[in-house]
């Protein structure tokens, strides 16, 4: 299956404040998700059903990319700091939901 991957503007914003190692990371990353989607972390949401993490460890801290993988788009959501335990999860959900829904 070919898959379409759409970045949130919430995403797209959050790179733009990252270092330039850590853009190539997250686009390996990126290269690596559309190969398989499925290849990574699923982690459990209220939201949503197929939601994935990726780890990144740029500059040794601990943040997840987010993503959603509805039919053959898979939406690039937003990084999340992992120290926080994904108690923010829902909370940017809320932030992205506009862009998944349309």
């Amino acid at each position: 299956m070919i898959y379409t991957i759409i970045p949130t503007k919430f995403l797209l914003d959050q790179i733009k404040e990252l270092d330039d190692k850590t853009k190539g990371i997250i686009s390996n990353k990126k290269e690596l998700i559309k190969i398989n989607p499925f290849r990574y972390k699923k982690i459990h949401s209220k939201s949503y059903r197929h939601v994935f993490s990726v780890k990144l460890t740029p500059e040794r801290k601990a943040k997840r990319l987010i993503y959603i993988v509805l039919k053959e788009v898979i939406f690039l959501c937003f990084i999340l700091d992992r120290d926080k335990e994904y108690k923010d999860l829902e909370k940017y959900f809320k932030k992205v939901e506009k862009e998944i829904i349309s």
